[in-house]
């Protein structure tokens, strides 16, 4: 029998990729600026303007928030990690969870109930306060657990997450994208969240791949995709992405780009990911004749300054935050570690 080793016809590139790489270092660049007080933080005129997220996922406000004081804070047992990581990203909102844990105290699994969440949540909701991120659009529920409210149904989820043993599975997976697979079994939680949530377990010790592992693509890196790429010739979008990711030292030097990566962790693929979604909103102004799938024109978010500077920390695992002290000084470590209680 012969066997024949096809070579994968590689995709090919349009001036979008050019503006990819440009807009992850000056993203990047803008991200350093801030810690150090640099202004302006841009001369990008879209950048000043509109809304993007961080070059690197972790190192955005909801996932510092996240990471800091939900993950790494409380008890470290897989089913009360698991309960907090479910609790604060089912809403993706930092002031929906303080609300919850201003008015119940330590927000746990051993002490959860139904009635007193739903309460909290309902009374906020009669004052037009929205309890719900407008990151992520999730599925109401309604048709699964019954209720009217999408959060009634959305904590119902979560009680089904947990009182299945999903953390003790997690913590069981041999891989990122088995932890993919089992989240994708419950109801409401379609591809692209379950790769989120997947990525924000990571964050914590209920698992330990590297982000270099897996990848999904969203609805908005497909659209990127589609504008970096005349067509992807062998590729799926998710080989395009990885092939992006393992590329990234040769394009900034093919761009005379000077990007200055995480503390010495250069970009993963879920970054990569974002990257291509952020790339194409950035696209709609600086390539408007370029479509993508979804055709939008427009960027909805304008850039507002938020008065609160972040002092920033990553997972431990990452053995970056020790590197932070050379940014920060030298009490760092000391004053901003966060607790981490069993």
């Amino acid at each position: 029998m012969t066997i024949i080793n096809r070579v994968l016809k590689k995709p090919r590139p349009s001036i979008v990729l050019d503006t990819y790489w440009k807009f992850a270092a000056e993203r990047q660049a803008v991200f350093f600026n801030r810690i150090h007080r640099i202004h302006p933080l841009t001369t990008d005129s879209i950048l000043l303007k509109h809304k993007f997220t961080n070059a690197y996922r972790a190192s955005d406000r909801v996932s510092q928030y996240l990471i800091r004081n939900v993950i790494y804070k409380g008890d470290q047992s897989p089913e009360e990690l698991l309960f907090r990581i479910l609790l604060f990203k089912i809403f993706n909102k930092i002031e929906t969870w303080e609300l919850l844990q201003h008015e119940i105290g330590e927000l746990n699994w051993k002490t959860y109930s139904f009635v007193q969440y739903n309460r909290i949540l309902q009374e906020a909701l009669n004052t037009k306060e929205s309890i719900y991120s407008g990151a992520y659009i999730m599925a109401s529920g309604k048709s699964v657990f019954g209720y009217d409210r999408k959060h009634e149904n959305h904590l119902r989820l979560i009680e089904k997450m947990i009182r299945s043993g999903l953390a003790n599975k997690i913590t069981d997976a041999e891989s990122m994208e088995k932890v993919y697979e089992l989240l994708r079994t419950y109801p409401t939680i379609g591809s692209f969240l379950a790769y989120q949530y997947t990525i924000d377990i990571n964050y914590s010790r209920l698992t330990n791949f590297s982000e270099m592992d897996f990848v999904v693509p969203g609805p908005g890196a497909k659209d990127g995709i589609r504008k970096c790429f005349k067509n992807l010739g062998d590729y799926s979008e998710a080989d395009v992405i990885r092939w992006v990711t393992e590329s990234q030292i040769n394009e900034f030097e093919r761009l005379d780009l000077d990007f200055q990566d995480l503390w010495g962790r250069p970009l993963q693929l879920i970054d990569c990911q974002n990257l291509f979604c952020e790339t194409d909103k950035y696209a709609r102004v600086a390539h408007p004749e370029i479509n993508g799938i979804s055709e939008r024109k427009r960027i909805k978010q304008l850039y507002i300054p938020k008065n609160s500077d972040i002092v920033y920390w990553y997972p431990p695992k990452w053995n970056i935050n020790p590197k932070l002290s050379e940014t920060y000084g030298k009490t760092y470590q000391s004053i901003h570690q966060p607790s981490e209680s069993m």
